[in-house]
């Protein structure tokens, strides 16, 4: 049984030149038809058929979303924020009116503090079977971290 098929492992001939530009030519024709008549349907509907009334009379009213917000300036609400802080620190006020505790400026808390002193917890004896307190050893603290 002979081999029946050739040596050659290539085409013979070339491609047909004037075949593929027939098919471009038309593939190109077809695009360009395709969009034109889209664009006739698309402004004979705009021109044919309106939209109607609005579907709900607060279209045009904007909803905000639920707390929290985003920023959308975020320095200016810092800067806002850092303000009303200090002016809450560095202002007298009322923090609870019916038990008369109010509120004074840091710097006259601190003024106050250094005129009376600081107070100091007096010492008691221990209560029948309270804990006792812990003792400082010399070696204390020479320990693992933690």
């Amino acid at each position: 049984m002979p081999d029946e098929q050739p040596n050659h492992a290539h085409e013979r001939s070339d491609a047909n030149v004037r075949n593929l530009l027939i098919f471009g030519v038309g593939l190109s024709l077809v695009v360009i038809a395709g969009l034109v008549v889209s664009r006739a349907v698309f402004h004979y509907f705009v021109g044919h058929q309106g939209l109607g009334p609005p579907a709900s009379p607060f279209e045009n009213v904007r909803t905000l979303p639920p707390e929290p917000r985003l920023q959308v300036i975020a320095p200016m609400d810092l800067r806002q924020y850092k303000a009303a802080q200090d002016g809450v620190l560095s202002s007298y006020g009322w923090v609870d009116r019916q038990a008369g505790v109010v509120r004074i400026p840091v710097e006259r808390a601190m003024d106050l503090l250094l005129q009376r002193g600081f107070p100091v917890r007096t010492t008691t004896p221990l209560k029948q079977g309270a804990p006792k307190p812990p003792v400082k050893t010399p070696d204390a603290g020479k320990g693992l971290p933690g």
